[in-house]
């Protein structure tokens, strides 16, 4: 049985952060009614690579949802919008600050419709603060989340990271704040606001740097491999591991942009490390001894690694260090996780089929549900499912369906002639 089938999701979202979240609900078994303008989410025509296709953008954040588009500009299409909140659990969306006030949908005025139902809301930066009417994207909420400022090399730029922790992180928070919001619906009968911003998401995924934050005001931080000696603020310090054990990313052959593989050495295993790259005289030098002297001496640690495994490609390298027990992980190009064996046997990377694009890959279900498998299913093409929504979900006969459509409930309204 699929974990969430019953429950009904009205999706309103667009772009990344919410069709992110109400595509891991779709997995878990929710209908998700996927509610689009007549123009569709924007994304559908974004970076398209497949004429006339909608794009992978769209595809890869919006499989297993139903379509229906309702122009909601229309009385028409309003009081369609009305029936569904009637019959959904949750309502999605990330509208800019305002928007959904403005076609007279206010939070009170959702709950006074339907008491049960659950509104889950994204906003760059919530709405209450300063800040409430910016806009936001995934770089600028990694910016101002404390993500950049802490990523990268002291004497560099900031750098984004290349998970988009701004947009599918904060949908991955929301998914969170539905379930729990549905759990105490369930119990109560009363439905209630959830709000996430992406600003407080990215926070939350810095927690580590926050630890670091508010060690500096007690003293400099002994595994960082730059001085933190009088420092008020968390510094940007490479691939440092962050952690108690010393960890760097070591280059290895033939030396391209991701012939690098991270190791982290662990007290327990450097008599092992050091015996292998640099015989008994490295496994006793008391430069080396204790962790606090690896610290002082890292940059010499990161050296002798570097050296020894110019020999070795990445994945020679990490097999000669798993012999040692040795914590480590090549850095995995997308092509290297495309073809992984350990991805397919996960199935984190997935073959669908489309009408209109072909085949295409999409990333997997990464929660595993034992007793709820995720079977994924392609994303819908804009409005396939408006007349079996309406019909199945509503209850329309195909007379009213005709009626609605005639008076421009589900399209754009004719272009006025110049």
């Amino acid at each position: 049985m699929e974990a969430l089938k019953g429950f009904r999701i009205l999706d309103m979202t667009h772009v990344q952060a919410g069709p992110t979240c109400s595509q891991l609900l779709a997995w878990m078994g929710a209908d998700v009614v996927k509610f689009e303008p007549p123009q569709g989410d924007a994304t559908r025509g974004q970076l398209r690579d497949v004429p006339d296709a909608d794009s992978l953008y769209f595809t890869m954040l919006n499989c297993n949802k139903r379509s229906i588009t309702v122009n909601m500009k229309t009385a028409e299409g309003k009081a369609v919008f009305v029936d569904l909140l009637n019959e959904c659990d949750v309502l999605m969306e990330n509208f800019g600050p305002g928007v959904l006030d403005r076609f007279g949908f206010s939070w009170e005025k959702v709950h006074a419709i339907n008491p049960r139902i659950v509104m889950a809301s994204i906003k760059g930066f919530g709405s209450s603060g300063p800040y409430a009417e910016f806009k936001a994207y995934e770089n600028v909420a990694q910016a101002m989340g404390g993500a950049m400022s802490t990523t990268g090399v002291p004497e560099g730029a900031p750098f984004v990271t290349g998970a988009q922790i701004g947009d599918s992180g904060t949908g991955l928070h929301l998914a969170i704040g539905i379930l729990a919001a549905l759990h105490q619906r369930n119990r109560t009968g009363k439905g209630q606001y959830v709000e996430v911003a992406m600003m407080d998401g990215v926070m939350n995924l810095c927690r580590v740097k926050w630890r670091d934050h508010q060690r500096l005001w007690h003293g400099p931080l002994p595994e960082y491999s730059v001085p933190t000696e009088g420092e008020k603020t968390t510094p940007r310090a490479g691939n440092d591991s962050g952690g108690g054990q010393l960890g760097n990313a070591i280059q290895c052959k033939p030396g391209g942009p991701n012939d690098y593989i991270y190791v982290v050495v662990q007290e327990a295993v450097w008599e092992a490390l050091a015996t292998r790259i640099g015989g008994e005289a490295l496994a006793k030098d008391a430069r080396f001894a204790k962790i606090g002297d690896r610290r002082k001496n890292q940059s010499e640690v990161w050296r002798m690694l570097t050296e020894f495994a110019s020999n070795y490609t990445k994945t020679e390298f990490m097999a000669i260090l798993n012999e040692l027990d040795v914590p480590c992980g090549p850095i995995m190009s997308t092509e290297d996780l495309f073809v992984d064996e350990h991805v397919k046997l996960r199935e984190m990377m997935v073959e669908l089929d489309h009408p209109k694009r072909g085949k295409w890959w999409n990333v997997g279900m990464p929660i595993k549900l034992s007793d709820s498998p995720a079977k994924l299913e392609r994303s819908p093409l804009l409005g396939e499912h408006t007349d079996e929504v309406l019909k199945q979900v509503l209850g329309y006969d195909e007379s009213k369906v005709a009626a609605l459509r005639t008076a421009g409930a589900f399209s754009l309204p004719p272009k006025k002639a110049s």
